[in-house]
């Protein structure tokens, strides 16, 4: 009963509006003694491991958002085998994973949602990836929060499309249908060795924003799917394996995409599963 309640005034819940100032309350540097407070409040009701992150003191974040999008110290995360392994993009835990069928993604039992809606309603761009691999990450509040690449690539798209804030937690994925392809998204789209991937940015529930390395703050509010395209040859926007791609500004999911035949995901896996950035996630076939 009360997950239904939990689900149903987010339908009331005037969504842009609790996200902008949460947004805006998250990235105040005016207010450092109520900051701190917050922040220690958070970390403590969250059980965030401080240990891990390259600055442990909490006072020393000018903001709510740059404690959240915090650095983990150098080597606390190595990555996994050879460059054949794809590793975790983030931390979090697994909410499904499996094949894409008939251009159709699983979210919960019972729930499922369009693979070319999710990339921004372009069936030629989802095309390649129909019959492929999906991972839906789900990360937590006292997650590490920052995004890295699985593999190698050189960035070929962003699309960024417009939609719902709803909250993107196990109980909200179990109960809004199309919750992944409804809510507000930033999908970047990368040529890698194995083909294109897509690496999905899920907004949700007082997220700020999303940032990328290349184009910044990605803000919520524009009305029309905006899409830019990046030149391989006059200005390539490459990553190595590991390398940092994007943050949430307040939490979120990552939805990873991979054509047929491009990736296994290792057996190990499973729905729930806690993962770890840079943790051998799958492998690409060795040609």
């Amino acid at each position: 009963m009360l997950d239904k309640l939990f689900v149903m005034s987010q339908y009331l819940t005037p969504q842009r509006t609790v996200s902008r100032l949460a947004g805006k309350l998250a990235d105040c540097e005016l207010t450092p003694a109520m900051k701190d407070r917050v922040v220690r409040w958070f970390i403590h009701r969250y059980g965030v491991d401080m240990n891990e992150a390259l600055e442990p003191d909490p006072s020393q974040y000018p903001s709510f958002n740059a404690f959240f999008t915090r650095a983990l110290k150098p080597g606390i995360r190595p990555l996994a085998g050879d460059d054949s392994v794809v590793v975790s993009p983030v931390d979090g835990a697994i909410s499904q994973l499996g094949e894409i069928r008939d251009d159709r993604i699983v979210q919960a039992k019972g729930q499922s949602f369009s693979l070319h809606e999710l990339l921004g309603g372009d069936a030629d761009r989802a095309k390649p990836f129909n019959g492929g691999q999906f991972a839906t990450i789900y990360l937590a509040p006292k997650d590490y929060h920052r995004i890295h690449m699985p593999v190698a690539g050189t960035l070929r798209e962003m699309v960024h499309v417009p939609g719902k804030l709803f909250s993107v937690n196990p109980t909200t994925a179990a109960q809004v249908p199309n919750l992944f392809a409804r809510n507000e998204r930033v999908a970047a789209l990368f040529d890698t060795e194995s083909g294109p991937m897509a690496l999905v940015l899920v907004g949700a529930m007082i997220v700020g924003s999303v940032e990328t390395t290349w184009a910044g703050i990605v803000a919520p509010g524009s009305k029309a799917v905006t899409t830019s395209h990046y030149d391989h040859m006059s200005h390539p926007v490459t990553f190595e394996r590991g390398d940092e791609m994007g943050r949430f500004r307040l939490g979120s999911t990552v939805v990873m995409v991979f054509p047929r035949g491009a990736v296994e995901w290792e057996a190990s896996l499973s729905e729930t599963g806690v993962v770890r950035m840079g943790q051998a996630f799958g492998r690409r076939p060795q040609n």
